[in-house]
């Protein structure tokens, strides 16, 4: 029976299908746009929400972010 990480490594990770793909240039696109016109309009509002952001950012780096570093701490896989 095949471990999960065998199984992870058949199919590719979606971040890497995104990145180049038209669906991620529209996406970072649109995201741009999106800033450009939150901090023209708004400046005041995001420049107050920035601490809260920042502190925000730690936590899902850590769940989105050590997805595809094999944390875990195995024996078999340090040998």
């Amino acid at each position: 029976m095949p471990t999960r990480e065998h199984v992870s490594e058949r199919r590719p990770e979606w971040r890497a299908r995104l990145v180049g793909s038209p669906l991620g240039w529209a996406l970072t696109l649109a995201l741009a746009a999106l800033g450009v016109y939150l901090l023209a309009t708004h400046t005041g509002h995001v420049l107050s929400a920035l601490p809260y952001l920042l502190l925000l950012l730690c936590p899902l780096m850590h769940f989105f972010g050590h997805g595809g570093h094999n944390h875990g701490g195995r024996e078999r896989d340090r040998q």
